[in-house]
């Protein structure tokens, strides 16, 4: 059995800003293994993140990105559940990262649950143009696959995040989530361009 020492925990906490009894944790799971002890933190901050998402958000910032050159401005409502996490550097870091993705990814919408039936019926109907000459048991589930990549495009959450195009906004915003422990959520933003 390897001893897991306060070093390992430290150095662990470090790489990862999980909490020292969590860390600590993952290790013994990983029995002392850094790299498993990373995908154990990982798999436990995604099911945290998924429990706290249903938990109110009533506190927040405002925040302001204008991009160099003054051409592209955005505005984001950012929300949390406490002032005291909306006061925090890092949750502010987070507000500008994903202000800053919108200015560079245009996105229209902040999730597929935000845009208008007819625009999604008016996208049905352009896919289903494209696919005349497809075999008719295929139809569908190529209108589909095209609904969900314009989806993809559109929408904030499912856009690939600029920093780190393994990952969607969405994932991102997961990951801070269980790193600040409350509900984190996009509740609006405008994008304004020259």
């Amino acid at each position: 059995m390897t001893t897991i020492t306060a070093s390992m925990v430290n150095e662990l906490r470090q790489r990862t800003g999980a909490s020292l009894m969590e860390c600590k944790k993952a290790l013994v799971e990983a029995s002392g293994d850094f790299d498993e002890a990373v995908v154990v933190l990982k798999k436990r901050g995604i099911a945290s993140a998924e429990k706290k998402a249903g938990r109110d958000v009533s506190e927040g910032v405002i925040q302001a990105y204008i991009h160099p050159g003054a051409r592209v401005g955005v505005l984001l409502e950012l929300k949390c559940e406490t002032d005291f996490v909306a006061k925090n550097e890092e949750f502010l870091r987070l507000a500008r990262d994903i202000a800053m993705h919108i200015a560079a990814m245009a996105p229209k919408y902040v999730s597929p649950e935000d845009i208008p039936p007819e625009d999604i019926a008016k996208e049905r109907e352009i896919a289903a143009g494209q696919c005349l000459d497809k075999p008719a048991k295929a139809i569908e589930k190529i209108i589909e696959g095209k609904i969900a990549k314009w989806y993809g495009e559109q929408c904030l959450l499912q856009q690939p995040f600029v920093k780190n195009q393994e990952q969607s906004v969405e994932a991102y915003i997961r990951e801070w989530i269980s790193k600040i422990g409350e509900n984190i959520k996009v509740s609006r933003f405008v994008r304004y361009q020259i």
